[in-house]
């Protein structure tokens, strides 16, 4: 059993939701379906598809002005959040303190944080990517996970770009985070591998091992490009 999650970003409408819901409802499949859809669309009917947000806050309440709490999300009926998305580090300056304080949030109100880590181009190139997803990992994990967090590995430099990382690096970055996990007392967590994912290589990468899943971001918004993906794999 793998674990596919939809990450749908800013995209959709709760129309098209009910239309992916009814496309996946008879998908013969032992894999879990997660979507992360816009706020807006977590009160779905969503039959035998999990649904999950994109973000949380760290705050349980109070004047923070546009945010939701994971008491909030946990109200709609959502399971889990992601948190720590390549996008939300970039474009909102998260550090890995704030993920964490997010995910301990999440975890505080019954929702399974996906706390995603990766490294940048230049970090990359700089020979540091060893090094910044271990510190992803052991930063943004809280300690009080109870074994209810899923990690995603996500290759910043690759997402967005369609550049998919070699299977030996793929193979080498879950190595290193299951060895981390384990470490911290946190074996058998799940890992998924996220950028670029699609129907022509789905298969491939969750053959890798300590790949348990995979996070995709456009693939997930229509059927005939979701499906593919996940029903590559048993």
């Amino acid at each position: 059993m793998k674990i596919i999650a939809g990450n749908w970003k800013m995209n959709g409408t709760r129309n098209t939701l009910s239309e992916m819901i009814a496309a996946l409802e008879h998908i013969d499949t032992e894999n879990r379906v997660i979507l992360c859809v816009p706020y807006t669309m977590l009160c779905t009917n969503s039959g035998k598809i999990n649904i999950g947000a994109q973000d949380v806050s760290a705050h349980d309440h109070g004047a923070y002005t546009g945010e939701i709490s994971a008491k909030m999300i946990a109200e709609t009926g959502a399971k889990y959040v992601i948190v720590g998305h390549s996008e939300r580090r970039q474009y909102h300056n998260e550090t890995n303190a704030i993920v964490r304080a997010k995910a301990s949030a999440a975890l505080a109100s019954g929702l399974t944080p996906i706390i995603c880590v990766g490294e940048t181009m230049d970090e990359k190139q700089a020979g540091k990517t060893m090094e910044i997803i271990e510190s992803g990992v052991r930063e943004s994990v809280p300690d009080d996970t109870n074994g209810n967090i899923i990690i995603a590995y996500e290759p910043r430099w690759a997402i967005g770009a369609g550049l998919t990382p070699s299977a030996p690096e793929i193979a080498t970055a879950h190595e290193l985070i299951a060895n981390t996990l384990t470490d911290m007392g946190l074996a058998n967590t799940p890992i998924l591998y996220g950028a670029s994912v699609k129907g022509t290589n789905a298969a491939q990468i969750m053959s890798i091992p300590h790949v348990d899943g995979v996070l995709v971001g456009g693939a997930s918004l229509k059927p005939d490009d979701f499906i593919p993906i996940i029903t590559s794999t048993k």
